[in-house]
């Protein structure tokens, strides 16, 4: 019901936000923002073991802005390997989050937009599948379900019913099994500078 309710409002609620590629100078908005919305133990999250001195996925790092070009909303997707298949290879995908609205934001469709944009650029970029730990009544609604990540684990605690996978391409995640695991880029370290 709840989310019925949400899509209501969302139809009828002016646009009031642009979604956009997250720059270097959102940094810092983007990570007060889920401070707020995520909390202090955001940190200590088996996602965040994956994201941890890891760039996001290329062209997959969106913002929500308001009408003055102020960060309201944001989503990440980072390159992950999806355990493997049944011929032991590794299954290349993609792991969504967070996805965060600021609170007084709340109804307007930000986080809908924000998911929607993801998964539309995702699938131009030709990835096959998209995980993440979520709410499964709000992430229904955009193809995700536990079924196709039963046989997946993460690296630490999760609930397994909040772990879901949307398939970009039919049948990416057929046979898959094993742990997730970060495959994408490496954080650039500045170089350490030595006291003479």
């Amino acid at each position: 019901m709840a989310a019925v309710l949400d899509s209501v409002r969302a139809f009828f609620a002016p646009t009031t936000f642009a979604i956009d590629a997250e720059n270097p100078s959102d940094v810092v908005a983007r990570e007060n923002l889920l401070d707020r919305v995520m909390g202090p133990d955001r940190r200590k999250k088996s996602s965040e073991k994956i994201r941890r001195n890891r760039v996001p996925a290329e062209g997959l790092a969106l913002v929500a802005r308001d009408r003055d070009g102020h960060v309201i909303g944001s989503v990440r997707l980072w390159n992950i390997e999806a355990g493997v298949n049944d011929e032991g290879t590794p299954i290349n995908a993609l792991l969504l989050g967070p996805l965060a609205v600021a609170p007084h934001q709340g109804g307007k469709g930000i986080g809908s937009a924000l998911m929607r944009a993801a998964i539309l650029e995702a699938k131009k970029r030709g990835h096959g599948a998209v995980l993440l730990v979520g709410d499964a009544a709000y992430y229904e609604r955009f193809g995700f379900f536990a079924e196709k990540a039963r046989h997946l684990v993460m690296p630490g605690p999760f609930e397994r019913s909040r772990f879901l996978a949307l398939e970009l391409t039919e049948g990416w995640l057929d046979g898959a099994a094993g742990m997730i695991v970060p495959s994408g880029r490496m954080l650039a370290s500045a170089p350490v500078r030595r006291a003479a």
